[in-house]
């Protein structure tokens, strides 16, 4: 993905979360809950836990907020066991969307996704049948307006620190990672004072499908009414 295309991207999205920061917000202490549950409450022994806590940064999370939500998951009361479900298949136009969901009733979570791709006019498959085109990545989006540092030093730390790829356009820079080096190479970049428009595990495609506007149009249609859903935390599609 260039990173052209990635700002873009990633603009639209801070405009839904800042319409829906409420949301945003639940799902991010769901994100939370998950990895406090996995690894514990200390980020500094919970990889997890840090990779979640950049992200809700790069969100715009309150300090307080995450702290509070990390209290909550770590505490007795909190029995709400969540599972982590991912459902893959075709929308409008033959478009690959994989579905990453957070939930405590599958059923419903199932139903809910299925009845919105049907109405799309696209269809569930079954696990394996799209994800086979994309690759598990480390993506930080860093604002060129938000460092003084130059695209040459960026770009060693970078790689120096285990990045796969390093990319610029005329408002962000990329950092591709693999997922085993994601955290380390965040980490060396945050002590850098450096801020991030977007630090997280992504599914990024392998190859990107072009569509015409209408066509846009309904996918963008069902990524937003899936993304309306509780339970789902990511959604992710090879268009172009």
């Amino acid at each position: 993905m260039s990173g052209h295309s990635k700002w873009h991207n990633i603009q639209a999205k801070k405009g839904k979360a800042d319409a829906a920061r409420g949301k945003v917000f639940t799902k991010l202490g769901r994100e939370i809950l998950l990895a406090v549950k996995q690894g514990g409450p200390d980020p500094a022994g919970n990889s997890k836990l840090k990779d979640v806590i950049a992200k809700c940064k790069a969100n715009n999370m309150p300090n307080d907020t995450i702290q509070n939500a990390i209290k909550k998951a770590s505490g007795e009361g909190n029995n709400k066991n969540y599972e982590e479900i991912t459902y893959e298949g075709y929308g409008p136009c033959g478009v690959a969307i994989i579905v990453e969901t957070s939930t405590d009733n599958k059923n419903r979570t199932a139903a809910d996704v299925r009845h919105l791709f049907d109405k799309a006019g696209g269809n569930l498959g079954t696990t394996g049948c799209v994800s086979y085109m994309f690759n598990k990545k480390g993506i930080i989006v860093i604002d060129k307006t938000k460092t003084s540092i130059s695209e040459d030093d960026l770009m060693m730390i970078a790689l120096d620190n285990g990045a796969e790829d390093f990319s610029s356009d005329e408002e962000c820079y990329e950092v591709v990672t693999d997922p085993s080096e994601f955290s380390s190479v965040r980490e060396a970049l945050e002590k850098q004072g450096l801020e991030f428009e977007e630090a997280e595990v992504q599914m990024v495609p392998t190859t990107t499908v072009p569509l015409d506007d209408e066509g846009l149009e309904k996918v963008q249609k069902l990524i937003d009414n899936l993304e309306d859903l509780d339970d789902v935390m990511n959604v992710y599609t090879n268009v172009d």
